[in-house]
């Protein structure tokens, strides 16, 4: 992978950075470009650092989805940035695109997700399944377009595939979504969901910052751009 990562931030504590689609956040069996090498290559090349370099991952994001992504240049702060998201004060904010329009222009979903590790799948099952963990976010219809709707999401927890999952599960399946809207996308259509905004407090200086990045103009995102600028307010 050539192209720069866009950073939104940097200091001493926090490296916040736009990840692009399609690019693990860490390595995996695959040995494919992940986030956590290309960033210590590139601060140890913009800062010619001798010996490792030390980078904390604190979140992730699917490998399809883009985005705002936080990183911790230090352990202390990696320690208090994952204190705030055990808090639930680590505030997640993404837009999707999904099929169709929910009855509710705003609700709150709550969900039970079991993993499937073998399967690297998540399945919404019934309360008191063992290893299912709860799964909350808010969601707003922001607009509908030619039978897609633009959403606004806030994560409240922060299960694998767990917004992808609960829109499937209520049959509203994101758009290019082939795990779990398989009937409706087809192979090769890249997944409609970015995320959009973060907003904690910075470690050590206890500062609320808030971090924000738009998603490309592309299908089916373009569509909505054109139609209310919504994007872009």
């Amino acid at each position: 992978m050539n192209k720069k990562i866009p950073i939104l931030f940097e200091d001493n504590h926090l490296l916040v950075v736009e990840k692009p689609p399609n690019v693990l956040s860490q390595g995996d069996q695959t040995r494919d470009a992940d986030m956590l090498t290309l960033l210590k290559e590139d601060i140890k090349e913009r800062y010619n650092k001798p010996g490792n370099v030390y980078l904390g991952l604190v979140h992730r994001l699917d490998r399809p989805v883009g985005g705002v992504m936080v990183f911790a240049k230090t352990s202390k702060s990696a320690s208090r940035l994952s204190d705030q998201i055990r808090k639930r004060e680590f505030e997640k904010s993404y837009m999707a695109v999904i099929h169709g329009k929910p009855s509710k222009e705003k609700d709150t979903l709550i969900h039970y997700l079991l993993k499937d590790s073998k399967t690297n799948t998540v399945s919404s099952v019934k309360n008191g399944i063992e290893g299912a963990k709860e799964a909350i976010l808010d969601y707003e219809v922001v607009d509908t377009i030619e039978g897609f709707s633009l959403v606004k999401i806030n994560l409240h927890t922060g299960r694998p595939h767990q917004i992808r999952v609960q829109f499937s599960t209520i049959g509203h399946p994101l758009y290019g979504d082939q795990r779990y809207g398989p009937k409706v996308n087809n192979v090769g259509q890249q997944i409609a969901l970015w995320s959009h905004q973060i907003t904690c407090q910075h470690p050590t200086s206890k500062e609320k910052m808030t971090f924000t990045s738009l998603p490309e103009k592309k299908e089916p995102w373009i569509r909505f751009m054109l139609d209310t600028n919504i994007m872009y307010k």
